[in-house]
């Protein structure tokens, strides 16, 4: 290869965890560095290295995406009580993907990853559905507590100019239990709702907006409202575009989803869009072929792997054993940020990169390499899976190839 692909300005890399971290190694020495002349900003975010920083380092990762405008991310440890132990933490910090959204104050859209030879679970998906999921508050920045005496439990509200206080009684406790109170901004809903319209625009597909408004009259009604209101000033554009927004109660958005043959936008309140991606991810083929891609409203830009660490296999590479972990999503995390540097910078030799290299990914596995969860699905079935390495490898080849 005579020359490296110069990349004009920098992309944030922010490192995490078990068998991920192992891969994006792998892809980072195999389908990227080899090929680009690029300056990589790099962040470790792997979990003993955010407990030594108190997570500092998430907060700074965060700042560099607002600095540069687009980041890459490898999957992160959420630590649960068990895993403070495993990693003799200081606490249980909180999401590094929470943190980072919330200062971005961005919308997740995931989108599957389509390949011919990896049939959707749901026969009658024939088009991608892609999840946008509202990236702040509720369950993700709750305030909880385990109540273990009698009492009442309220939420209250102070407002600041001294006017009079809010009390609602949340329950009175006969028993121990637990109670928790989160929230949202009206700021962060209107963002959401925009950043959604705007990709629905762009990618002329129809809209799903589902919430619980008849059980949550005022928070989920909240939700509904701003969206409507937002939707109101678009009409005339969607008309023209050829799609239509709908708003659903979200077990019937479930339920009509399931029938649908693809092809919308579905927009999610923050833990929808977390379970949901998931189903939707696993109805595709795996959740080693969903895209995840954070979207700031003032256009900044963070990719990564919508799965998370792939914990029973690097328990195996630890003994030594061979692996088969799908490392596709995290390669077109990469090769969406390389994408997205190249648009920003305008340096279209960046943007085709990016593009071969996920064509190669796509081509590998239809011609029978691919890793062995997507063995087990796929028609016509293949009678060996690929290792780790080997199938990242084989895609270096063929980028080889090309280039």
């Amino acid at each position: 290869m005579p020359y490296k692909i110069k990349v004009k300005n920098p992309i944030v890399e922010m490192d995490g965890d078990e068998m991920t971290r192992i891969m994006w190694q792998m892809i980072k020495e195999k389908l990227i560095l080899p090929f680009l002349d690029i300056n990589l900003k790099y962040y470790d975010l792997g979990i003993k290295h955010r407990d030594e920083t108190n997570d500092m380092v998430t907060v700074e990762a965060a700042s560099a995406i607002i600095e540069h405008g687009v980041g890459v991310k490898c999957a992160t440890i959420t630590p649960n009580a068990a895993r403070v132990k495993e990693y003799g933490l200081k606490q249980q910090w909180k999401s590094p993907n929470g943190t980072i959204r919330s200062i971005l104050d961005g919308t997740v859209f995931r989108k599957p990853i389509i390949i011919k030879n990896i049939p959707p679970a749901v026969k009658m998906w024939r088009k991608p559905i892609i999840i946008g999921r509202h990236a702040y508050g509720d369950i993700y920045k709750n305030v909880e507590c385990i109540i273990d005496k009698p009492g009442t439990a309220e939420i209250v509200f102070t407002p600041a100019d001294g006017s009079a206080k809010t009390v609602l009684k949340i329950y009175d406790l006969k028993n121990p239990g637990v109670v928790m109170g989160m929230h949202n901004t009206e700021k962060s809903i209107r963002s959401f709702a925009k950043s959604c319209i705007n990709y629905a625009l762009s990618e002329k597909i129809d809209l799903w907006f589902g919430a619980k408004d008849t059980i949550s009259k005022q928070y989920h009604g909240f939700f509904r409202d701003v969206f409507a209101e937002e939707i109101k000033k678009v009409e005339d554009e969607f008309k023209a575009s050829g799609i239509q927004y709908r708003f659903m109660l979200i077990d019937d958005a479930v339920a009509q989803l399931m029938k649908s043959d693809g092809g919308m936008l579905w927009a999610c309140m923050n833990y929808d869009g977390d379970v949901m991606s998931d189903m939707v991810a696993s109805g595709f083929g795996s959740l080693g072929l969903m895209t995840s891609v954070l979207v700031s409203p003032n256009g900044k830009y963070e990719f990564e792997a919508a799965h998370g660490t792939v914990v029973r296999h690097y328990y195996e590479h630890l003994k030594g054993n061979p692996t088969s972990t799908n490392s596709i999503a995290s390669i077109f995390a990469w090769t969406g940020a390389i994408a997205k540097r190249g648009e920003l910078d305008n340096t279209p030799v960046v943007v085709k990169f990016a593009k071969t290299v996920e064509d190669a990914v796509i081509k590998t596995v239809e011609n029978g390499v691919m890793t062995k969860d997507l063995m087990l699905i796929a028609k016509p079935s293949v009678s060996r899976y690929a290792l780790t390495e080997e199938f990242i490898d084989t895609v270096a080849e063929s980028i080889s190839r090309e280039v």
